[in-house]
């Protein structure tokens, strides 16, 4: 079938597309070890989360220990291991494992264990088949991931039968998968953040880095002139991936404005685990948190798929492209795209921090 993509707030070159900043204001640099987290981070999970103080306070501070396990036991367990998300109810990592003894030793690092049909490489396996078979997607198709919890792959559609049909012609086994029905439609957003200008659009600031900042990739294309601060674009890939890298000789601080008069620290950009909380910021709606749903999401915009997204349910809206997302101090990822808002909520999806340092052999700038 035809694939009608999804729809992008106004084109590249007007767009105001929005890195938010990690990188930081690129005049008035803020004191590098502010302490924000307890006094916006937390404020933001507990209105965003439904948490008290002490709540979010905690949740941090678990999170931080199941990131840790989880790093740890990746290395350890190899192929055995078959993902892993934080369980926010028990405040405990949960890694799923394809045999007992892989959970026996998933335990005995005081994690929880949970025996799993398929491993990681099983998920991907199926995720790289549907992406592989992109072109031929259905209009009705918006996203595919791999859910660690449900060992399964998440095809979000608004027409099932299509999108099973699809699913089939792609290879991947039906009882592999999960036909979400949904009504999403993500797209990329534009504006925000700390500003800064690409001719008539205005873009802003994602995370500090060696020489310049990282973006999201359709604020503007390898060449591209920028003021406010005065940059260039070094590189920029979209759609396929959505980042951008943006040389400057402004000074931007390793940190992220909260929009509570203050910013949060960046000290490094550890993968937190699916379930972890997740915030981000953004001109348009400022500091939004949500929790991570799953790495690897494919998206259909308008334009082309992005695949290797971060999707959370983290609320965005246009404006909030290209600006950073962090789980506790560490970074995760800058703003794509997604669908909804802040008002009724929605799926906001983001490129992993550690692939755009990858892709450019650069390094993040940290508090």
């Amino acid at each position: 079938m035809a694939t009608r993509k999804l729809n992008v707030f106004g084109s590249v070159a007007a767009v105001a597309v929005i890195a938010t900043l990690a990188g930081q204001q690129a005049s008035a640099a803020p004191a590098p070890d502010a302490t924000p987290p307890a006094d916006s981070m937390h404020t933001a999970m507990q209105r965003d989360l439904g948490l008290s103080s002490s709540e979010a306070k905690d949740r941090v501070a678990d999170e931080k220990q199941a990131a840790a396990a989880d790093e740890s036991l990746r290395s350890a367990l190899g192929a055995d291991h078959a993902g892993s998300w934080y369980d926010e109810k028990a405040g405990t990592l949960v890694v799923a494992v394809t045999d007992r003894a892989a959970a026996e030793q998933v335990r005995a690092e005081g994690a929880e264990a949970q025996q799993v049909e398929r491993s990681d490489d099983d998920l991907e396996g199926y995720v790289e088949k549907l992406d592989a078979a992109k072109a031929e997607a259905p209009d009705s198709v918006a996203s595919w991931f791999a859910d660690v919890e449900s060992s399964s792959v998440v095809v979000s559609t608004r027409g099932e039968a299509a999108a099973e049909d699809f699913v089939a012609d792609a290879g991947v086994p039906a009882e592999a998968v999960t036909i979400e029905r949904s009504a999403e439609m993500p797209q990329p957003l534009a504006q925000g953040g700390d500003a800064y200008y690409i001719g008539g659009g205005r873009c802003s600031i994602g995370f500090a880095v060696n020489g310049g900042f990282i973006t999201a990739g359709h604020c503007g294309t390898t060449g591209t002139s920028t003021t406010s601060p005065s940059g260039r674009f070094a590189g920029s890939s979209f759609p396929g991936n959505d980042y951008a890298y943006v040389t400057t000789s402004a000074s931007i601080t390793g940190s992220v404005n909260n929009y509570s008069g203050g910013s949060v620290a960046v000290r490094g950009s550890s993968d937190a685990p699916i379930g972890s909380s997740i915030c981000r910021s953004g001109s348009t709606t400022g500091w939004q948190c949500g929790t991570i749903q799953a790495r690897g999401a494919t998206v259909n915009y308008a334009e082309g798929s992005v695949t290797g997204l971060i999707r959370t349910s983290a609320c965005a809206e246009p404006g909030d492209s290209g600006g950073s997302a962090l789980s506790g101090n560490q970074a995760q990822g800058v703003t794509s795209g997604g669908s909804g808002n802040c008002s009724v909520g929605g799926t906001t999806y983001f490129q992993p921090v550690n692939e755009i340092l990858s892709a450019y052999g650069l390094t993040l700038k940290t508090s």
